[in-house]
């Protein structure tokens, strides 16, 4: 079983749109799927994907219910998909103990008849969220085009690299007492390169390195760029490659972009996927152009990906971008034609993108000259 977790170091950018259109595309591709929302303490999976609120879910079973959790795995009515909700309005499910973490692990890991275990995290770099993203060496990290999306999931990956060194090193090894260091220094750890860390822990213990070189090994985190207004915006993903070679000493697979689509809101508005609302639309086509490459690349899923595959990850990334750009004006230009969107509808539809375009430079602007006052006092993001 392929487990593939899904989260987003800001949210708002489409993690949960993601994690059920994409099990659902996988289904139809005759793949076993269990879609399970891991997003504890806000859990609305289940409006999305369009299925009627459970009795019993995670939180129901973690508080010590007699409940089975066999029977919190509910059929839908998507052949080849089962689901296991949450319960939001259960108090405290956000902040669950070690000991619920791993019990609800193994429990998930352990799951039969399936191909493919989604799951649906939280936003954040939560404790709860990275324990439950790295329980998968090949989890997607969702993201958009902003400034803000985009250093987000930059700062998530660098999260996750920190906990695999964290759990590689053991307690009392000089390896942790350097991770120490640098914690109760707080700056110093913001500075800091994880190349320059790993130098410095294979000269004071080789084994530790030895250790954590092993599991990054397995580390092979995908990128997926949604909100996509314009080709270019493609490119962003581009920045977060480079930040997380050069800082964090990884390399990312872009698993392609997601144009933003009006149509989205009506389809949650409904209660229905979008993938089955409107199939054919730019988004679900993207949906599914993602499922078919998780599928293709089955057979090599057993550790990080060579740089050439990358690299070619990222130009079919930018071809997918302008093309399906081209589609999207296409179809618009359909509904003129059609009458179907008068010019009044696109008039405001342009009106409503350039207000968003003008609070998002706002945003950026503001956000860089806090960059530049932090840089310029020494530290580093």
């Amino acid at each position: 079983m392929r487990v593939i977790p899904i989260a987003s170091g800001k949210g708002g950018v489409g993690k949960s749109l993601l994690a059920a259109n994409l099990s659902i595309a996988l289904a139809q591709a005759g793949k076993r799927v269990v879609l399970a929302d891991l997003d504890l303490g806000a859990s609305n999976l289940h409006l999305i994907l369009g299925f009627q609120s459970a009795r019993h879910g995670i939180g129901t079973w973690l508080s010590g219910a007699k409940v089975a959790f066999e029977d919190i795995i509910y059929p839908t009515e998507y052949p080849n998909l089962r689901f296991i909700p949450g319960d939001a309005e259960i108090p405290g499910l956000a902040n669950i103990t070690l000991r619920q973490k791993n019990q609800l692990s193994r429990r998930l890991l352990a799951i039969e008849d399936a191909d493919y275990l989604v799951l649906d995290l939280g936003a954040g770099t939560g404790t709860n969220i990275l324990y439950f993203f790295l329980l998968s060496g090949h989890g997607i990290v969702v993201t958009a085009p902003t400034l803000t999306a985009t250093l987000n999931a930059y700062l998530f990956l660098k999260n996750a690299v920190f906990r695999l060194m964290w759990d590689s090193f053991k307690p009392k090894s000089r390896a942790r007492a350097i991770l120490d260091g640098l914690r109760k220094e707080g700056a110093s750890l913001q500075r800091a390169y994880v190349p320059e860390i790993l130098g410095r822990v294979a000269e004071a213990d080789p084994d530790s390195r030895a250790a954590f070189d092993a599991r990054i090994a397995r580390f092979a985190p995908r990128l997926v760029m949604n909100m996509v207004e314009d080709p270019k915006d493609a490119d962003k993903a581009q920045k977060i490659r480079r930040s997380c070679r050069e800082y964090l000493g990884l390399d990312i697979e872009h698993l392609g972009v997601m144009y933003r689509d009006d149509l989205q809101d009506v389809a949650l508005g409904s209660r229905i996927p979008i993938i089955r609302y409107k199939p054919n639309s730019v988004l679900s086509q993207a949906v599914y152009r993602i499922a078919d490459k998780l599928v293709s690349t089955e057979d090599g899923d057993d550790g990080a990906l060579d740089t050439e595959f990358v690299d070619d990850s990222y130009d079919a990334a930018g071809t997918e971008a302008e093309t399906d750009f081209e589609f999207k004006m296409a179809y618009v230009e359909e509904l003129l034609d059609s009458g179907s969107l008068s010019q009044g509808d696109l008039i405001e539809t342009i009106r409503m993108q350039q207000f968003e375009l003008s609070r998002y430079r706002k945003e950026n602007q503001f956000l860089k000259q806090k960059l530049a006052r932090a840089l310029a006092q020494g530290y580093k993001v």
